[in-house]
């Protein structure tokens, strides 16, 4: 190609890059905003959060445990759209996630076990903890009901109407499955729940056996034997100093109320939803046996989890075109789809004596079928009566937003995290810190190429400006790349990015010498400068585009098995190491053949090539 048109291709190729940079990519502010890369944590300042692992009887979690868990933490983060996180782990207990920029939001629900559950409602009882612990002294008819007929959320309004799930809207033909009728008198009713004595029977880890041994102490045994004993909730109405024998239940933390059976924390007055909220994430996981949490201000007890969170294959937000609700849309795989079908059954057809329509009643009043909730880690999302036998795409509803329907859909992709994690120390970058960095990694990098540049016309002096402005324009289509990629996919550039451009001077440096170096050889050859300037560059060619491929290959491998900083060290050399060859191919040797033909070429006190062209003689074959 003719040297002019290869200039001409390397104007466009800044012309294209350079309009992507100021319009493209969602480009907005000043010029000079537009023209500001990402920067990393360790440039800009940000947060950086510890999550401590933890696992029944303080074990060691597995190092495959803890790999999952990074993995799934780690697609968390990208899915929050943040720059360049780090997650990594430290030691055998903790996973460190760095965040560039203000993120101490985004970082809070990282460590969410995500243990999705769907449970029967088959009790409710109102939060009566407060009032159990300290009886008003009026009549005890003023007293507030602890049954569960009388409801566990006061303020609902029974001609409203319990919330509802119904199979998703269909599309096309494609949908959810056909709403059943009425159950008929031989519908097999839901189980009534396990008597205390049975799930007591159970057995337990010696882990669970001795903290229920600390708890029975702190309680006392009369105190526990009672609770035991109990088994409905302790109605306040008829006697209201009827809590202050469980007394010192009201006492207990929240990892001391997760050692207590199910009955005991739903039944016990004086164990409130502040206890029950203060239990670890991830309490009430087990799916074979029942569990108790809170919901709209009352305690409800649990069925067994028939349907988890492996049984969904696919979650995502989506916006109710009828209510205008957001709301989080499930696919259930072939087996969770069966069961999801065989619960939904399960309450839509129990009689209005089974424990679920009661418990029904107490949440909503007046209600036609029993209640499902949407259990995610210790929290009840969402509790609807079940409208129908669903069998295909359903919808979980709640007081959802975008921003939450989107977490909770992520969460259930993402899966559950196969171990407890407690949220350890954070800290915060300094953005000056960030700043002091940022201007001794660009001092490094202007340090770097000035040597380059002093040896250049030191040494080769005409054909050290080709190197200067080599290292110019490269540098440009560089920083432009940054800028572009920063904004499109969320590049960022960190102070291991600036030192994988740093060494990406000594590439370039390097493919200089075997260039100029070969002209040398053939000028000492006796071939004269302008014939001597192509034939160089056809044998440096290959020996230049090898050792930049070796780079760019070292960077893949590099970038492949690497995590966070050695990351983005691997991709800056190698975008580099790419941009260097574009620049050798369509400047170097162009402005090379174009200086051939000039004056100051052929002086060897001015080209640089000193000696060897003083010596050099016509060539006889350069016709």
């Amino acid at each position: 190609m003719h040297p002019g048109r290869q200039l001409a291709v390397l104007g466009a190729i800044f012309v294209v890059l350079y309009l992507l940079v100021f319009f493209a990519g969602g480009a907005s502010g000043s010029f000079t905003d537009r023209l500001h890369p990402k920067l990393g944590l360790d440039l800009v300042g940000g947060t950086q959060a510890t999550y401590i692992a933890s696992v029944e009887g303080n074990q060691v979690p597995s190092k495959q445990s803890m790999e999952q868990a990074r993995g799934i933490i780690e697609e968390r983060v990208n899915a929050l759209g943040v720059s360049e996180a780090e997650v990594v782990i430290q030691g055998d207990r903790n996973i460190v996630v760095s965040l560039a920029g203000k993120a101490d939001d985004q970082l809070k629900d990282l460590s969410q076990a995500a243990q999705m559950r769907f449970r029967m409602v088959i009790g409710a009882t109102g939060d009566v903890a407060s009032v159990a612990l300290n009886p008003p002294s009026a009549a005890p008819s003023a007293a507030p009901s602890a049954n569960p007929s009388a409801g566990a959320n006061p303020g609902a309004n029974p001609s409203a109407g319990a919330p509802a799930v119904q199979n998703a809207p269909s599309t096309g033909g494609q949908g959810g499955g056909e709403v059943v009728k009425a159950p008929t008198p031989s519908a097999t009713p839901s189980a009534p729940a396990p008597s205390p004595s049975a799930s007591a029977s159970a057995p337990v880890s010696a882990d669970t056996q001795q903290q229920r041994a600390a708890v029975q102490k702190k309680v006392g045994a009369a105190a526990w034997a009672a609770a035991g004993k109990l088994t409905a909730p302790v109605d306040l109405s008829t006697d209201t100093k009827a809590g202050l024998p469980f007394a010192n239940f009201g006492k207990l933390t929240g990892e001391e109320v997760n050692a207590l059976t199910p009955q005991m924390q739903f039944n016990v007055p004086t164990i409130g939803c502040q206890q029950l909220n203060d239990r670890p994430n991830g309490a009430i996981d087990k799916i074979d046996s029942e569990a108790v949490a809170c919901y709209q201000g009352g305690k409800v007890l649990l069925d067994k989890a028939p349907v988890v969170g492996e049984d969904i294959s696919k979650a995502s937000p989506q916006l109710d075109q009828q209510t205008g609700q957001w709301v989080v849309s499930l696919d259930f795989t072939s087996a969770g789809a069966n069961k999801w079908a065989a619960l939904t059954r399960q309450a839509f057809e129990a009689t209005s004596s089974a424990p679920c329509f009661v418990a029904a009643q107490a949440l909503y009043g007046q209600v036609d079928h029993c209640a499902v909730a949407v259990v995610l880690d210790k929290n009840v999302i969402s509790a609807p009566q079940i409208q129908g036998v669903l069998t295909g795409t359903s919808q979980i509803t709640g007081q959802f937003t975008s921003a939450s329907a989107r977490q909770l859909a992520d969460q259930l992709n993402f899966g559950a995290l196969p171990v407890t994690f407690t949220s350890g120390p954070a800290q915060t970058v300094s953005a000056t810190l960030g700043i002091q960095q940022l201007q001794a990694g660009l001092l490094a990098a202007a340090i770097g190429m000035g040597l380059v540049a002093i040896y250049a016309f030191f040494y080769y002096r005409l054909l050290g400006s080709v190197i200067f402005l080599s290292l110019i324009l490269s540098g440009l289509l560089t920083f432009g790349a940054l800028v572009f990629l920063g904004r499109t996919v969320g590049f960022t550039l960190t102070l291991a990015g600036i030192a994988g451009f740093i060494v990406s001077l000594g590439v370039a440096a390097d493919s200089f010498v075997i260039y100029f170096e070969r002209l040398k050889d053939e000028i000492h050859e006796g071939r004269s400068p302008r014939s001597a300037v192509p034939r160089a560059w056809a044998r440096a060619r290959r020996t230049i585009i090898s050792a930049n491929t070796i780079t760019i290959l070292a960077a893949v491998v590099l970038y492949i098995v690497s995590v966070g900083a050695v990351q983005g060290f691997a991709f800056a050399l190698g975008l580099s190491t790419v941009l260097d060859l574009v620049v050798v191919f369509l400047f170097r040797h162009p402005i090379m053949t174009m200086f051939a033909r000039t004056k100051a070429f052929l002086s060897p006190r001015v080209s640089g090539l000193g000696r060897v062209l003083r010596n050099a003689t016509t060539d006889p074959k350069e016709a």
